[in-house]
Parts: C-alpha cells; structure tokens; sequence
C-alpha cells in the first residue's frame, strides 16, 4: 500500500492542500493566479513538474504558466496546442474520475502533434505503479463542475516517490483542479472588472473634459448659444444661456430661464419658428429685447440626444444678423423704390397690382356678396362660369394641383371687379349699387417741364419730392401711390366705388395745387387724373393703359388756363 494511505500523510497533504489553495485567492493578477496553480502543484501536490495550459478566445490552448524546471519553461511556455490535438489526447487512455491518464506505451503516438510537452524516453517500470518519463496525467478544469465549458489542462509529470498516483494523490488532484478553476475564473472576472474600471475612468476623465470643452465653447462662444427642454409641459423652455445671448437681447441669464423663443419672437415669425424642425433647422427671425426693440437673428437647432431617452435637450445657435438684415433690406427697398421720392417705383407698382389680377375674366354678379358666394360655395357645384364658357376648376390658369378633373380643386382667389358704366338705380357701377373695386388713379403733372426748364432740375426733383409726400398724405394705409416715371404718378386704391374714385382724384388734385417753396420762390404745378378699374382678365399694362388714356381724356377735356402751371 502507498505510503500516502497513512493518516498522518493525508492530513499533512491536505494541509498543503489548503494553503496552496488558499495561495490561489490571494493572487494580485490572472498571470499570478496561473502561475499559483502550477507552483502549488509542484509544492502541495509532490509533482516535480507542472505545466497549466489556458483555453484562448480562438479555442486553442497556450502554455500559461510552468513550474518545476527553468530550463522547460524557457522552453514551451506561450507555445499553443490546437483544440483538436488536446480533445485527441483527453479521449485516449484511462479515465481516473475526471482525471485523464494516458501511459507510455499509448502516448508514443501524440509524439509528432503540436502539443506542447516536455517528456523524454525512459526504460520500461519496473512494478506495475512505477511512473515512466513518457506517462502523461492531465487534469481538465472547467467552468462548473465536469460539464461546463473547458478554461483549461493542468499537465503533472515525476510524482515524487516515482509511482503513479494511488486513490489519494488521483482525489486531491482533482480537487485541486477543480479550486483552481475557480480560482482562474475569478482572476478573470476581477481582471476584466479592473479593465472596465480603468476604461470607465478614462471615458469619465473625457467625458468630463468634453463637459468642460463644452462649457467653455458654450460660455464664451462670440455668438449666442442656448439650451431648451424637449417635450413635457415646458418643451421649448430655455434653461441655460450663454453672455453673448443675454448681451444681444438686453436680458439677464437669470430672466431668461423664464422664456422660451416662442416668447420672445416676433408675432410675425411664430409660424417660421413653429416650422423650424428641431435637428438641423434653420430661421431668420426676430427677437425681442428687453427695451422691445426686436433683433435679426439667425437660429440653427441640434439636438443634445440621450442614449438611453432619446432626445432631451435642444442647442440653439443664436446668430445676430441686424446689419445684414438691414443690408439685405436697404437692397430691396432700393430695387423695388424710387431712389429720388421713396415711393414704389414701376416695377413694384407691377408687381402690387398683379398679385390682385388673374388671366380668367369674371362674371360680374348683381352683388359684391353674390361673387364672394360664388367663389367659395359654389365652385364644387357648378365651378365658376366665366365670360368664355370655362370654370374654376377647369384645366387652365389655375392648373389641377389636387389631381385633373378632380372636384375637390376649387378656386379660392377673390376676384377683383371693377365698376361698370351704368345710370339707374340697381344697375352695376351706380354710385349707389354697392360695387366695389381696385381703382387705378393715373396722375400726369401739368407745367412740370416749365419748372425744369426754367429753374433747372433740381428745382424739378424738388417739386417731385414735395407732389410725393403730399399723395401720400391723401391716401389711407393700404393704398399704393408709386411713381411710374418722370413727372407720372399712379395711385392703387382698393374698395372704392365710381364715386369714391371720383372723390379720391378731387383730393389728391386739390393737394398738388397750392404752391411749392423751392429755393425761395413759390412754383405750382397742376395734375391730370385718369381713373382705371383693374379686373381679372386684365393684364397689368392693359390696366395702367387705361388709366393713362383715361387721363389724357380728362387733360384735354380741362381748359389751358386751369392746367397752366409754374
């Protein structure tokens, strides 16, 4: 029997045992807890030689750690075992338990594999339990129990005492096999939690470094910069502003956290800000300050998104853009005005008046109520009718956008009627008959030329500025007075009758008349009206010709001496 059977060795072995299992718990690292299995082995276990080899992430197996002999090592440690050569070894041999012992004269055939492994040739035992220098004892160690997934092979060679393990020896290894799995799993769960640890600190470290880059960009950015709330009842509510924005409205940050945009803009930028989408919109608009001035801005949105909650936070980038603003205006005024009077030249006198003209004449109707009826209530029923047979939703000027022949398209355009020739009570264009239209005035200085020629052309821009302000008093908010062109003047007049127009012309003739002071010396100029009506069907020149020919009518019909000027 071997001498391991006596009682007092098995309590010495099992001390050893504890220790070198308790050795394998007080590792600092994965390398020193691998190296700890081999070394207990070698000093707890009475192997001369122990090698641990570690199942890698590919499924072949690493010599990790050795102990026992520098000189083997040197030799295979960090060599690599295929998966398949280590299955091929732990299915040949003898089954000790969860053991795996394969003796010599099987082994011989594992000689030519990529096995790492350290064995020599010996003579043959001489008892049946004498260990050879070609056996081969290998204890699998797994994740959990025998039946979980392999982590590795502890490889034993030259018990001491040179005979193979008894009942003992074959227990205690396995046992120790079994700790050292566990020992190996939890050096890697702690090495991995040390890894997340570190690389936890390191996304902390920048993390913060983004917040403070953030901060600093977001405080002393030279434009302005907020932050709002997404969603909830306080959805658009500003939370945090930079100087540069509390500097531009005139507001503290403290105050501000009271607004939102919707607060501050513009009632005539509400819809822009409300179509301005939240990831990567763009506005012009205008903002309030606190002396309830408003200021060009330019917004452009991003959103600050959480991983977790989706969407939270609203960046806006508050650019100020007054001066290109009044640039971009000061442009257009000069392209759409007269540069000497201020007043709309002849192109946005066109333009005015087309926007209120279509290519579709319109039937006039006994009443101003019966059009508007007809435009919006009857355009599904009949269509509009006009003078050439067609209606409203007929393919033409209009087009078809809702599908063609579909019902549904109905014209929502309000025509514009003028006034007609007429006498009698009841009969369209009577003073009294309620017919209301777009009156067109065109109004030619009579002595005008006079005045240039004798008192040169700045006493003639003069006179052009003064008849200017003087219309432009005469007329109500709404109503257009252009300049055509040199000493031509036309006046847009909307919801007037024959009446009204006739009026209105009076006024504006009796506010020209009285003198001019130019240079000192008092000049007067006369003016000749001719009263158009703009209608559908109507082009824009064919309107002003009308007018036109209609004032020459009236400034021949007018005697020289009430027409003579200067």
């Amino acid at each position: 029997m071997e001498a391991e059977s006596e009682p007092y060795v098995r309590l010495a072995t099992l001390r050893q045992l504890h220790q070198v299992v308790a050795d394998l718990n007080t590792a600092r690292s994965l390398s020193d807890t691998v190296q700890a299995v081999a070394d207990g082995i070698v000093t707890g276990l009475g192997y001369e030689l122990a090698c641990v080899n570690l199942v890698r992430p590919d499924g072949d197996l690493v010599v990790a750690a050795f102990a026992g002999n520098t000189a083997a090592e040197a030799l295979i440690t960090g060599r690599v075992g295929s998966r398949g050569s280590w299955e091929r070894r732990l299915s040949m041999g003898e089954r000790w338990g969860a053991l795996h012992f394969i003796p010599h004269h099987e082994g011989w055939v594992l000689t030519e594999d990529d096995v790492p492994q350290w064995h020599t040739e010996g003579p043959d035992p001489r008892f049946a339990d004498e260990w050879h220098p070609s056996d081969r004892l290998y204890a699998p160690m797994y994740a959990s129990g025998g039946d979980g997934e392999l982590i590795g092979v502890i490889s034993v060679d030259r018990p001491r005492g040179g005979r193979r393990p008894g009942a003992w020896g074959q227990e205690a290894l396995t046992m120790y096999a079994s700790q050292a799995a566990i020992a190996i799993i939890n050096a890697r769960l702690r090495s991995n939690m040390q890894r997340a640890l570190v690389r936890l600190e390191r996304e902390q470290q920048a993390l913060r470094a983004s917040e403070e880059s953030f901060r600093q960009a977001f405080e002393y950015a030279p434009s302005g910069m907020a932050i709002a709330e997404m969603g909830g009842d306080q959805h658009g509510r500003l939370l945090r502003t930079n100087d540069a924005l509390c500097r531009l409205l005139g507001r503290p940050a403290s105050a501000m956290r009271r607004y939102s945009f919707a607060d501050l803009v513009h009632h005539e930028d509400v819809g822009t800000l409300l179509r301005t989408s939240a990831e990567g919109g763009r506005a012009e608009l205008r903002l309030q300050r606190r002396d309830g001035t408003f200021v060009w801005v330019n917004l452009r949105n991003s959103v600050v998104a959480d991983t977790a909650d989706g969407p939270r936070f609203l960046l806006t980038h508050v650019e100020d853009i007054e001066e290109r603003k009044r640039h971009e205006l000061h442009l257009a005024h000069r392209a759409s005005h007269d540069s000497l009077t201020g007043l709309p030249n002849s192109a946005e006198l066109r333009a005015r008046l087309s926007a209120r003209l279509c290519r579709r004449p319109h039937a006039v109707r006994a009443t101003a109520v019966e059009a508007l009826d007809a435009a919006y209530d009857n355009a599904y029923d009949q269509g509009l009718t006009y003078d050439d047979g067609t209606t409203a939703y007929d393919d033409g000027f209009y087009g078809d956008p809702m599908g063609e022949g579909d019902p549904a398209f109905y014209d929502h355009h309000v025509h514009t009627v003028a006034p007609q020739e007429g006498v009698g009570e009841g009969v369209p264009g009577h003073p009294d008959d309620g017919t209301k239209g777009l009156a067109v005035l065109f109004c030619d200085l009579d002595g005008f030329k006079s005045i240039n020629d004798r008192f040169g052309h700045q006493a003639g821009d003069a006179v052009l500025i003064e008849v200017a302000r003087r219309l432009t008093t005469c007329v109500r908010d709404g109503d257009t007075v252009a300049r055509l062109g040199g000493d031509e003047f036309v006046v847009l007049a909307d919801g007037l009758g024959s009446a009204d127009a006739a009026d209105l012309a009076v006024r504006l003739r009796n506010a020209i008349i009285p003198p001019i002071r130019v240079d000192g010396r008092a000049v007067r100029v006369g003016a000749s009206f001719g009263i158009g009506w703009a209608e559908c069907g109507m082009t824009v020149e064919e309107v002003l010709q009308s007018a036109d020919q209609r004032m020459y009518i009236e400034k021949r019909s007018r005697s020289k001496v009430h027409r003579r000027a200067g």
